[in-house]
């Protein structure tokens, strides 16, 4: 069984830099079988996890975007209505005859009831992202990811899967999982999610991160930066979240400003290396205004 410290040790071999919240999260996920609820601004690192943890785990990843307007046939499971239709056109001489023995109408509805699980059978069954991780030969890992983009519906939908690790479906019954998947399940906070489905979940709430930490990030994914320039874009993108931007940089603006001045070969940050690249912090035209004067006010040329 994996320790809490080997979670840390294991994340970071795949490029992931884990505070010990995280860790321990993950670590409590996988030891008490139960799902995890992270909460955050976008671009901190949410949905960077579970594919982290996918990849040095082994475990596959069977992702699930939520979107409004998500319902279980896109989530759970659905009907393949067309290879049914196929096979009753295929069988149409056998179900003629097989019904010509009726001795009238109502025995024909009995006759042909009696033989519907043929066609609601698992030959007919699409597995959505939430059933085709269940029924996983191996272990997976189910990412719920942006759970907030969907509606209360559908959350309704996620109470019998995320409690008993199973899906109800009318024509087969109950089909409980095969191995219980690790679940993570991603919010970036533009709704409340229920306490129904909160309860079901351990909580992690991940938001920027310390300096020091979003400093090895930086280096762990792009050891060609040196130290002092990692430590400047920080210090930097730090200050520009404490402006009032429309969109403030987050965690993966700052690995793409990383790559960006890799690939330009910088070697410190100047009012003039921002401007030329401040498209890759800065989302909107007032946005751009703002750092470029940031840029101006604390950097040295």
């Amino acid at each position: 069984m994996i320790t809490e410290q080997e979670v840390t040790n294991v994340l970071r071999t795949g490029g992931y830099i884990a505070d010990e919240a995280i860790a321990t999260a993950v670590f409590l996920a996988i030891r008490m079988e139960k799902p995890i609820l992270i909460e955050g601004p976008p671009g901190v690192g949410k949905t960077g996890l579970a594919q982290t943890l996918s990849q040095v785990m082994e475990f596959p990843l069977v992702r699930l975007q939520c979107y409004e307007g998500i319902d279980e046939g896109k989530a759970l499971y659905d009907w393949e209505y067309g290879k049914q239709l196929l096979y009753t056109q295929l069988l149409r001489t056998q179900l003629d005859t097989y019904l010509a023995a009726s001795a009238n109408l109502r025995e024909a509805v009995e006759r042909l009831t009696a033989e519907e699980s043929l066609f609601f059978s698992e030959n007919f069954l699409v597995q959505r992202p939430i059933l085709r991780s269940f029924l996983s030969e191996k272990r997976s890992l189910l990412l719920i990811d942006e759970i907030d983009r969907s509606g209360d519906e559908f959350e309704a939908l996620l109470l019998e899967c995320l409690s008993d690790f199973q899906v109800s479906i009318p024509e087969l019954g109950v089909i409980p999982a095969r191995i219980k998947p690790l679940v993570i399940l991603t919010s970036n906070g533009t709704r409340m999610i229920s306490d129904a489905l909160r309860r079901r979940c351990l909580f992690l709430y991940i938001g920027y991160p310390e300096f020091d930490r979003e400093v090895a990030i930086v280096r762990t994914r792009f050891p060609e930066i040196c130290e002092a320039l990692a430590r400047q874009m920080v210090d930097f993108l730090r200050k520009a979240r404490e402006l009032n931007l429309r969109k403030p940089p987050s965690v993966s603006e700052t690995l793409d400003w990383a790559q960006v001045l890799s690939i330009l070969h910088a070697t410190q940050l100047t009012p003039q290396v921002v401007a030329n690249t401040v498209g890759t912090i800065a989302k909107h035209q007032a946005d751009l205004e703002q750092v470029n004067d940031l840029a101006r006010r604390v950097l040295a040329v």
